[in-house]
């Protein structure tokens, strides 16, 4: 399959920082990978990025939007590309990978206002974990894309 026919799918990231400057990551449920990512998911038609983010928190997460503020958005969209091995495996083959609007919000809850056993759940099991940690702790071929967020978020990051 020619994954530069495909288009990349809509999608809105978030990075949850603790009061300790800590980021929530999640273990996917659907993966065997000792991965962990922060919460993301798609935009749907007519969403507005922001409001796609903060849905997917709480889908994810059982974060609710009074538990947290918004510190920064990243300009512009970033892209990945599937490996080619999973293209036309996963999203029923619609896309190559995605395009992504990030979003750092604070969380102003406590860690008893993360539920991540969600009425449809995607991870397995949640940490908070140090922002220089990322790009190695998510799977290989989102590291550049980490890199690119934490970059985005630099400024927000060291207290």
């Amino acid at each position: 399959m020619d994954k530069t026919s495909l288009p990349y799918r809509p999608c809105a990231g978030v990075m949850l920082m603790n009061r300790d400057g800590q980021v929530f990551v999640g273990q996917r449920l659907d993966s065997t990978l000792e991965a962990w990512q922060m919460p993301q998911g798609g935009i749907d038609e007519g969403e507005e990025a922001i409001e796609a983010a903060v849905r997917e928190l709480r889908e994810e997460t059982g974060v609710m939007p009074d538990k947290v503020r918004l510190i920064a958005e990243a300009p512009g969209e970033f892209l990945y590309d599937l490996p080619d091995d999973m293209i036309g495996r996963i999203w029923k083959g619609k896309w190559r990978g995605q395009r992504q609007r990030w979003f750092l919000f604070a969380f102003e809850g406590e860690d008893g206002d993360i539920d991540i056993a969600t009425p449809e759940p995607e991870f397995r099991a949640w940490r908070w974990a140090d922002p220089a940690d990322l790009p190695t702790m998510i799977v290989p071929f989102k590291k550049t894309l980490y890199e690119r967020v934490l970059a985005a978020f630099a400024e927000h990051l060291h207290r």
